[in-house]
């Protein structure tokens, strides 16, 4: 069994010293790192190569989104994860445009954290189901307005998956795709990835863009 090896970044040493305790009580994960500030972090990133970037979005006086999209741009095979309180839609847009892989809130329950991790670091995009109702519409209208260009790859969709690919760019929920289509939301979540591989796109707000450019 791999063990998912964790970079902590928080600037709240009691909040650091107790995230650090819970994921190395963990037979599966370790932090091998953990650090106050994002100073020297792609430097601290190829010394201790690790699978998953936890890092605090409300560092204080310092650029959390300039580091996230400086990791993923370096280290593609390293995950991030945004941490936070009460995030705004817009934080999470950022987020995910800047190539994180997903958010936990920092009031989450400790097998919600756990679980998130473990998901993101097998790959998976997770962002905490009081956001996912609202926030794809909302992304879907702030991209637009930002006049992205178009997408044209030209892929083979499954009529499903092409149903589901609509659905996303009407900004429903993966639940709510669910219910639309009489599935499991488990169905779902494996429909958004096979269509996240064969798109090679990075976020549900690039499969919403692919639609409205393909009928364009």
């Amino acid at each position: 069994m791999r063990t998912i090896r964790i970079l902590l970044i928080e600037d709240n040493r009691i909040l650091r010293d107790g995230i650090a305790a819970l994921i190395n009580g963990e037979p599966d994960m370790t932090v091998t790192a953990a650090t106050g500030g994002i100073d020297r972090t792609l430097l601290r990133a190829r010394r201790v190569k690790p699978h998953v970037v936890l890092l605090d979005l409300g560092l204080r006086n310092q650029n959390s989104m300039r580091t996230v999209t400086a990791l993923t741009r370096e280290f593609s095979e390293i995950k991030v994860i945004g941490m936070g309180l009460i995030p705004s839609q817009i934080d999470i847009i950022e987020l995910v445009e800047a190539g994180a892989s997903g958010f936990i809130l920092k009031d989450a329950t400790k097998v919600d954290f756990l679980t998130t991790i473990r998901s993101v670091a097998r790959g998976g995009k997770v962002l905490p189901p009081p956001l996912m109702g609202s926030l794809f519409s909302h992304v879907i209208e702030h991209a637009l307005k930002k006049g992205k260009g178009k997408l044209t790859t030209a892929v083979r969709m499954t009529k499903r998956e092409r149903e589901v690919i609509t659905l996303i760019a009407e900004g429903l929920s993966n639940k709510e795709i669910a219910q639309r289509l009489n599935v499991a939301t488990d169905t779902v979540k494996s429909h958004v990835h096979s269509i996240l591989e064969k798109l090679a796109l990075q976020s549900r707000l690039q499969i919403a863009m692919y639609t409205r450019d393909r009928e364009m």
